[in-house]
């Protein structure tokens, strides 16, 4: 693999988790940029900006998005998202990453328009690799 994902996108509160996953990212050389946020409300406005001025460059591929965050949370951000998500002209996938075990969060999650997978956290160096290889595949 050798960075052919130009952007992925984090929305996760846990700054701890994020900087292990972006140096992840970085060292195994899965992605060439990554944008965080801190919420889905940061996030949402983002891609509301970016469906105004149409910059393919700054759409990401691929989505990893937490569930429980202060101010818009992960469902509360998916519910506004897929209103949105089919404007864009590049195939997103999206992840929910969260430590929840519960299988209502799960089985939610997983039935939702959008999302790929329900990957349980603490996400490994051999979830991510898989995860950006597929991407890279289609």
């Amino acid at each position: 693999m050798g960075d052919k994902i130009e952007l992925a996108c984090i929305i996760d509160d846990d700054s701890v988790y994020v900087r292990l996953i972006k140096r992840i990212i970085k060292a195994k050389h899965l992605c060439k940029n990554v944008l965080v946020f801190e919420n889905g409300k940061e996030a949402l406005v983002y891609f509301e900006t970016i469906l105004q001025n149409i910059e393919e460059q700054r759409i990401p591929e691929i989505i990893f998005l937490d569930l429980n965050m202060p101010m818009m949370d992960g469902w509360e951000f998916m519910e506004e998202f897929t209103k949105i998500k089919n404007q864009f002209n590049k195939i997103i996938t999206l992840y929910i990453v969260s430590s929840s075990i519960n299988p209502a969060d799960i089985n939610k999650a997983k039935s939702l328009n959008g999302v790929t997978d329900y990957l349980i956290k603490p996400v490994t160096i051999k979830d991510l690799e898989s995860i950006f290889g597929a991407i890279e595949n289609k």
